[in-house]
């Protein structure tokens, strides 16, 4: 069985097509415009051991909030549809990751229920020219349009760039740990209500 997706999504504001492997082995080449956020992109694809191959175009022209949310937006569509019943995968996932002075911890459960706490508590308000705000939007997007109880914490840090991308990286080893087959239970849906 192969865990690959495709969305396109194309909207007023922006033009998207995300393809992922969720048993890739982190191949990544994401272009949108945004080049902080590729650089997310890319490490999320790393550390999750997802092939990720995007392409967006939006209306940055009035700023980066349309293209990253949507991108967001098109991600979470993708997984949602690359696990399918989610028959054998692990569900949860977690990690602390340490970043020099920064460090986050995620947990998450691909419960099918979307929720997010988010305490990243960025210090400033660019990184670059990106708005530190739209971090937490894109991970707003993707936890509600991958179904994904999706919880972030800052635990220490003070430079904005370390802490958005050990959010990142947090992110998506704990992603990797979920999406996961479940040797103990390859054939089983991982919940005793036998759906997610």
């Amino acid at each position: 069985m192969t865990r690959t997706a495709t969305i396109t999504r194309k909207t007023a504001e922006t033009d998207i097509k995300v393809t992922i492997n969720l048993d890739g082995s982190g191949v990544y080449d994401n272009i949108t415009g945004v080049g902080f956020f590729d650089h997310m992109l890319d490490q999320l694809s790393r550390h999750a051991l997802i092939d990720m191959h995007i392409r967006a175009t939006g209306d940055l022209h009035i700023d980066d909030h349309h293209t990253v949310e949507d991108v967001g937006i098109a991600l979470g569509q993708a997984l949602t549809q690359a696990l399918g019943d989610k028959r054998g995968i692990r569900r949860y996932g977690a990690c602390h990751l340490a970043m020099d002075d920064a460090q986050v911890r995620t947990a998450l459960d691909l419960s099918g229920r979307p929720y997010l706490i988010c305490n990243l508590d960025l210090p400033f308000g660019k990184i670059g020219t990106f708005d530190t705000e739209l971090v937490r939007e894109f991970f707003q997007a993707l936890s509600t349009h991958g179904g994904i109880t999706l919880h972030i914490d800052r635990l220490h840090g003070f430079n904005a760039h370390h802490i958005a991308e050990a959010a990142f990286k947090s992110v998506a080893r704990a992603l990797r740990e979920a999406v996961e087959t479940d040797p103990r239970k390859a054939d089983a849906i991982p919940s005793t209500k036998g759906s997610l």
